[in-house]
């Protein structure tokens, strides 16, 4: 008798798991298709980093615009530019432009922002946590479990809005204590970039340092 309701418990964990993954994948699915319908995207995002160990507790404001496979990534001082092939890194205080090829290690590790809204489909497992409603409204509240080991982080909590299906929110929860919180404050799609916003423009900044490491 003892096997059997432990067979039955088993059958319903399973189910139970199977359900949440099919209606994570439904509402990224989702978001990822209206996402890709979009020509160009710019945000304003608000970026935290808490490391409650560490008593470290870190805020700064960001915006990014995406075109295609190409962004512009403004955080912490740094303007981070990528034309599809070649990254620009201007380090504002410093005064100084690092140029480089994005290597297939750095696509292999996420770090181009404008797979943000596909993150989902390799190298993850995923869950539905639950709809969760506050001040600010309704959200659905998924995890994304990464395949790889060796990634620095152990999950990534999204919070997408029922209504929209716009993310709201990313969480990294660091295996080194470190967190990363990054909140959408205002998002804008279909706006009109040119191919120039995209590229570091070293006519407008003749006294920055170029460091050319391609």
């Amino acid at each position: 008798m003892t096997k059997y309701i432990s067979l039955i418990i088993i059958t319903l964990l399973s189910l139970n798991v199977s359900a949440q993954k099919n209606k994570a994948k439904t509402i990224l699915d989702q978001v990822s298709a209206i996402n890709k319908e979009y020509s160009s995207i710019k945000a304003e995002f608000t970026f935290n980093m808490d490391n409650a160990e560490e008593d470290v507790h870190e805020s700064s404001a960001g915006n990014i615009i995406l075109k295609g496979n190409k962004y512009r990534l403004y955080l912490m001082d740094v303007y981070t530019y990528f034309d599809g092939k070649t990254i620009y890194q201007h380090l504002v205080d410093a005064e100084e432009v690092n140029i480089k090829m994005q290597d297939k290690e750095d696509e292999e590790s996420g770090l181009n922002p404008t797979q943000i809204f596909t993150l989902y489909e390799t190298g993850f497992k995923f869950s539905y946590i639950e709809e969760q409603t506050t001040s600010a409204g309704s959200f659905h509240v998924i995890d994304l479990f990464p395949l790889d080991e060796e990634r620095p982080f152990s999950r990534i909590r999204l919070h997408i809005d029922t209504k929209t299906l716009e993310m709201k929110s990313l969480v990294s929860i660091g295996k080194d204590g470190n967190n990363i919180t990054i909140k959408i404050k205002d998002f804008q799609p279909n706006i009109d970039f040119k191919d120039s916003d995209f590229v570091f423009d070293q006519a407008a900044h003749p006294n920055v340092e170029v460091i050319d490491m391609r």
